[in-house]
């Protein structure tokens, strides 16, 4: 069985990070949503895996390298343009020959990992398994339509008025004959090929197409307010090491991680809470749910249930909350007089600013 892993959307709902970073390889906990990924197919037991490459091609591959950090051997598949998850399968032919797969989203989040459902696909081995899981706003998503025996009968991708309220999570398992599938398909209304259409067309022929309602945690880190819900999720489950430096005028409290070469002065960390590498923290306090990544700087300041990536700083700041911070960024106060906001912002900012 071989795994296919997505990765080359271009994240227009995390801009303006994503206009200079993949939004796969936004951390959560300081690791790589991507990685994530990688990591469940390899505890699933494949080693073969294709990954779909857009613009961020070549940062994809600076962070994953031939996947032998993973335990994986890794083809990458350029993708000219995003013309949807069935036009990958499409150009993966070729690598994915005539074995199994198991499709993933690399901006998806499944706790749990995915080893039981490849377990399961292996012994059944239906034509496709798809995961569905309630949502509040169905119409943001793939959206399945089940019978009174919970057998899969629809599919429909973004409707405008969803038949229920199961979204389709970012992951699939096929068997070869989704190939005839995505070849007979056309285009949406949106341009791409849709993997619901191509799914469609395999329950339309009578082919099996099984489906499992997970009761567990997944999200779509497409968005920052997700991006930080999976990041809470993570660091829910850190354990507490410090191996950094911290003085004897510091509190530490409860599960905090502390990556070796950081510095901790004057300050109060509350769990939890990990900070990466060389990260130098002075006279602040960092609150619960907080990411903090390497070689950054916080003094005087307040932060909480955000994420704050490589390389920025911030001085003299009182609370900053519920925030992602991206790459080389300077975080400091606006001068009181004269009373004027100054900023400079990205595309597709929004900005709260207190009169």
């Amino acid at each position: 069985m071989k795994a296919l892993l997505l990765s080359g959307g271009s994240g227009t709902r995390l801009r303006p990070i994503t206009h200079t970073s993949a939004k796969q390889l936004v951390p959560v906990a300081n690791k790589p949503v991507l990685f994530y990924g990688l990591e469940a197919i390899a505890e699933a037991g494949i080693t073969e895996v294709g990954i779909i490459v857009g613009d961020t091609a070549e940062e994809i591959r600076e962070a994953v390298g031939d996947g032998s950090a993973f335990g994986l051997d890794v083809t990458y598949i350029p993708q000219a343009a995003p013309l949807g998850l069935a036009h990958a399968v499409l150009i993966a032919r070729a690598f994915l020959g005539e074995d199994d797969f198991v499709m993933y989203l690399g901006d998806n989040f499944v706790v749990g990992g995915i080893t039981d459902l490849v377990d399961a696909f292996r012994d059944e081995r239906p034509e496709a398994q798809i995961l569905l899981t309630k949502v509040p706003d169905p119409s943001a998503f793939g959206v399945a339509e089940l019978d009174a025996a919970g057998q899969v009968i629809g599919l429909e991708e973004k409707p405008r008025h969803p038949r229920s309220e199961l979204a389709l999570v970012g992951v699939y398992l096929f068997s070869p004959a989704v190939h005839e599938a995505v070849r007979a398909i056309k285009p949406s209304g949106r341009g791409e090929l849709e993997i619901t259409d191509a799914i469609q067309w395999l329950i339309d022929a009578g082919r099996d197409v099984r489906s499992s309602i997970i009761s567990g945690y997944w999200k779509d880190t497409g968005n920052v307010t997700d991006m930080l819900e999976v990041n809470r999720s993570v660091l829910e489950t850190l354990e507490r090491r410090i191996d950094g430096t911290v003085d004897d005028d510091s509190e530490i409290i409860g599960r905090v991680r502390i990556a070796p070469g950081a510095k901790v002065t004057g300050s109060r960390i509350v769990g939890p809470v990990v900070v990466g590498a060389n990260t130098v923290i002075t006279d602040s306090y960092v609150g619960p749910f907080t990411s903090i990544a390497a070689d950054c700087r916080i003094e005087d300041s307040e932060v909480e249930y955000s994420i704050v990536l490589r390389d920025s700083s911030m001085s003299g700041v009182r609370r900053v909350e519920a925030s992602l911070i991206g790459r080389n960024v300077e975080v400091t106060p606006a001068p009181r007089k004269p009373a004027a906001h100054r900023f400079v912002l990205g595309d597709h900012s929004k900005v709260q600013i207190s009169s």
